[in-house]
């Protein structure tokens, strides 16, 4: 029979496994690197797409191309179907994933040795709240595994998956994989190793809004959010326009922001504003590039605070520009999102029909379960529980070929 091979393609992270002896052995994507940033550059000056620690590496380096990251989440809307040119030829991002997954297919057919043409594919519990959204994601994604070349293509959800990997042998337990787009829970009882699964549930936050609540909280006032423009005529004033600040805060929206369009009309605005100094400071991160800059260096504050606390440095648009972000303030800012995971963990215990203080484990999967407030908010819920801890960015993609290898045998 043919081999499945896992595939985790995740918001922020792709891994992808195979089952090798009983055991999962996970694909070296990269030299050294079994787990690499889901990031596309297309390179201007080379015609050529790169993906990984390549492209976010092109991005810091100041190469002139285009910079996309988390296209899971823009699965199951329009832009996915829209064609547009990308580098020498137009195309649609459908067949823009489909070439980063036929690229991870050849990594693993070559390290394996063998045809791959069977994927285990990961996904969330949801990808949209809207089941007719919801499930064109998962036509589109399908689409772009078949374009890659895979002839079958199966689903297991990330959270199961992670369960088959954790190494609960006994108890009942809660997978949370809080991803970059999504969070995601499995409720399990596992007896002597056996794994059942009792109830899945999902909710559409993930580490991604972590990262726009903080933008939009303490890098977007340094940018001229909250200020007031006057009128041309009469010199009344009126807010800013919010709608760029939000674009510029999401990282699937920052490459479709930056346009010399954009830049004009912010230009326009800096003339009437009462502090031309902030909406200059936005202009020049929409003409020289610097979006997915001032994301990086958003995300980087919000790791730094999850320990000791930090600062958002933003000294790549201003010498000196920079917010204060303490561990204080992070629980503060992120606590309604730690509240909506923890809401949607409850609701997949209810729907397993499991009582919180029953609960035995808390599997942690994914960058953001090591969130402070979110871990916080999950104990609170699940007083008795054991947290088990997972490679945070692996687990799935480990799970699923544990799930794959029983479709080979």
């Amino acid at each position: 029979m043919a081999r499945w091979l896992g595939v985790d393609f995740g918001t922020s992270n792709t891994s992808a496994a195979i089952l090798h002896g009983g055991r999962p052995r996970l694909i070296e994507l990269e030299p050294g690197r079994v787990s690499v940033p889901t990031a596309i550059f297309l390179d201007f000056s080379s015609k050529r797409m790169l993906f990984g620690t390549e492209a976010v590496e092109a991005l810091v380096a100041g190469r002139e191309g285009r910079f996309l990251r988390a296209i899971k989440r823009v699965l199951g809307t329009p832009l996915m179907r829209e064609p547009r040119q990308l580098l020498n030829r137009r195309m649609t991002l459908v067949e823009l994933v489909g070439e980063v997954l036929a690229r991870l297919r050849a990594q693993a057919e070559a390290e394996t040795g063998e045809r791959l043409t069977h994927v285990l594919a990961g996904r969330p519990v949801i990808f949209h709240a809207e089941p007719e959204r919801d499930a064109q994601a998962a036509v589109d994604l399908a689409e772009s595994y078949r374009l890659a070349g895979f002839e079958e293509v199966e689903w297991l959800t990330e959270p199961e998956a992670a369960a088959r990997a954790c190494g609960v042998r006994d108890g009942l337990g809660i997978v949370v994989d809080i991803g970059g787009g999504t969070s995601d829970f499995t409720v399990f009882e596992a007896r002597d190793g056996a794994l059942r699964v009792l109830a899945n549930e999902g909710v559409r936050v993930g580490g991604t809004d972590a990262d726009r609540t903080l933008s939009l909280a303490h890098a977007m006032p340094l940018l001229g959010l909250g200020t007031r423009l006057r009128a041309e005529i009469g010199g009344a004033l009126s807010e800013v326009p919010v709608a760029p600040y939000h674009d510029l805060a999401t990282w699937e929206r920052i490459g479709f922001l930056q346009t010399p369009e954009m830049a004009r009309e912010v230009a326009k605005m800096r003339r009437v504003a009462e502090r031309p100094d902030k909406l200059g400071r936005l202009h020049a991160v929409l003409e020289s590039g610097l979006g997915f800059d001032l994301a990086f260096a958003v995300e980087a504050g919000k790791i730094a605070a999850n320990g000791e606390g930090g600062r958002i440095d933003l000294h790549l648009i201003e010498s000196g520009l920079g917010a204060p972000l303490s561990p204080d303030r992070l629980a503060k800012d992120l606590g309604p999102l730690a509240e909506t995971i923890a809401q949607g963990a409850r609701r997949a215990a209810e729907r397993a029909g499991v009582a919180p203080e029953a609960m035995t484990h808390v599997v942690h999967v994914g960058g953001s379960s090591l969130l402070a407030p979110v871990r916080r908010a999950l104990a609170d819920l699940f007083p008795q529980a054991q947290p088990v801890e997972t490679a945070a960015f692996t687990a799935v993609a480990e799970g699923l070929a544990i799930a794959a290898g029983e479709r080979s045998a």
